[in-house]
């Protein structure tokens, strides 16, 4: 009985358990995490493009793993409340790129749906004006023949834009989201 209980405790907790993974990135001091143009404080300075690309590079090994962010800081140039700043700031730019990107996604979906209905009027338009004038019409012709290409291009520009384009920037997407639950410790080396 008492096997049979631990068994089940150990299959709840291996089904609790997430597989978590570390990502380390090593710092000089607090200013390589932020860009060199960018004289603002730490609540509102811009993230250094290197950081983040370093960043982005070490997350796409650890894909569907909770992520501990750490940032190893030489132990003589720590402080406790820039930390503090710091984790918020990186809170804040992720969350806010987060639902950029994911408006951006939503606005291409959007404007894809868009084209596609457009293309799709537009070949309509020019079918009933082939089959109402017979081409017998010269302003009727000249439209027919302006539509038909037009509706084409338009209704499958729109399916890319439905279909293709977010896939481009998922990955950005899925970055930013690990990031926002990532968890952000701070290490002395």
């Amino acid at each position: 009985m008492i096997k049979e209980h631990m068994k089940k405790m150990a299959e709840k907790a291996g089904k609790e358990m997430k597989e978590t993974s570390e990502i380390r990135v090593s710092v000089n001091n607090y200013e390589d995490i932020f860009s060199d143009f960018d004289p603002r404080s730490l609540h509102e300075r811009g993230l250094s493009e290197d950081f983040l690309l370093e960043m982005k590079r070490a997350s796409l090994v650890k894909k569907g793993h909770d992520i501990n962010f750490i940032i190893l800081v030489p132990k003589k140039e720590r402080d406790l409340n820039k930390e503090i700043k710091i984790t918020q700031r990186l809170r804040s730019y992720f969350k806010k790129h987060f639902g950029i990107l994911q408006e951006e996604k939503r606005g291409m979906i959007k404007w894809g749906v868009f084209s596609t209905i457009l293309g799709t009027i537009l070949m309509i338009l020019a079918t009933y004006l082939l089959f109402k004038f017979k081409n017998q019409n010269l302003i009727a012709s000249f439209f027919t023949i302006l539509f038909e290409p037009a509706g084409w291009f338009i209704f499958w520009h729109g399916l890319d834009y439905i279909i293709f384009e977010p896939k481009k920037i998922n990955p950005d997407i899925d970055f930013h989201n690990e990031m926002t639950s990532a968890k952000i410790m701070f290490v002395s080396v």
